[in-house]
């Protein structure tokens, strides 16, 4: 195989209540990596789409091949790599642009080297785009786009990540504002000291939604989907959030929060119908303020990335 076509998805992260530990894949919007082989040892970005010319094309420092380069030292492997990233969604989204790259990257080249290594051990390698991109190895947005489904990360020192199975009906609505929010800004703001009481509160909601997952409970996920600590904080920098977390819920989500550090807003639903209802019930409430939005439903995307040619 001398080139290959793969897809990433976008991911959201924290899901209300589990801030830097949940995470889940969905099925669009996501990102896109040609890869090709070279003669010699280089890896090359030849092009990038979708970014207005924001990302660099210096392959030490993009996130697409950040992980390439991690990937092919620790596997010994001298083989070099065109790389094209076609950016299907907006950068700074909350939506995990940076993770699906840099998932699509590295997994790419496994598929294209035959794969030498399994999927979840490209973990490591994709985090290292993360820790370029926004300077920290979070694996909450990596984890899903790679693994697919809802994961959890319980430890990073060891890294212990694993997956909890999802209802079949639950769905969820994405609605991306047309406005940024910086993320170390959003990190920034966050306190550094919780009370007893909060975390308290949020730690029965972290079981809450994890045995309503397992359980398809969808009465008890909408129950645990209460974030105490984060939401309230970074809710300031969404203007109309509050507005469109009520529409989410007038027009039947079982709930709604904010997707990694925003500016996206997520809520999930039962059902596919319902999910679609909340769409446009969220868009509406955005555009009544003069905010243009994308707004995304997706079931739980559990496969991760794929080849597309």
């Amino acid at each position: 195989m001398e080139s290959i076509k793969v897809f990433a998805p976008a991911t959201v992260a924290n899901v209300a209540c589990g801030f830097d530990i949940f995470g889940f894949a969905v099925d669009a919007p996501g990102d896109e990596v040609i890869v090709k082989k070279r003669n010699d040892k280089q890896i090359v970005i030849t092009k990038i789409s979708g970014d207005e010319g924001k990302l660099t094309l210096d392959a030490s420092k993009n996130a697409v091949t950040v992980p390439i380069i991690a990937f092919l030292k620790k596997n010994g492997i001298e083989q070099g790599f065109d790389v094209e990233l076609h950016k299907k969604m907006p950068l700074g989204s909350g939506l995990g642009s940076s993770s699906a790259s840099s998932v699509a990257g590295v997994f790419a080249v496994n598929e294209i080297l035959g794969k030498p290594c399994t999927t979840k051990s490209l973990l490591p390698f994709s985090m290292e785009g993360e820790r370029i991109a926004c300077g920290s190895a979070h694996a909450d947005n990596v984890a899903p786009a790679l693994m697919g489904g809802f994961v959890v990360i319980r430890s990073y020192n060891p890294l212990d990540i694993f997956s909890v199975p999802t209802p079949s009906e639950l769905f969820v609505t994405i609605v991306h504002p047309d406005i940024e929010v910086n993320t170390k800004d959003a990190r920034h703001i966050l306190r550094n000291e919780v009370s007893m009481k909060n975390t308290i509160a949020q730690m029965g909601n972290v079981a809450g939604m994890i045995a309503g997952l397992m359980q398809s409970d969808y009465d008890l996920i909408a129950r645990s989907m209460v974030d105490f600590i984060i939401e309230p904080v970074r809710a300031i920098l969404i203007p109309e959030f509050w507005e469109v977390k009520h529409a989410a819920l007038e027009a039947g989500a079982l709930g709604c929060s904010i997707s990694g550090a925003g500016p996206s807003v997520f809520a999930f639903s039962k059902g596919q119908s319902t999910a679609e209802k909340v769409a446009m019930a969220m868009k509406t409430a955005f555009e009544k303020a003069s905010i243009h939005c994308n707004a995304y439903v997706s079931g739980v995307n559990i496969h991760g990335p794929k080849v597309i040619n």
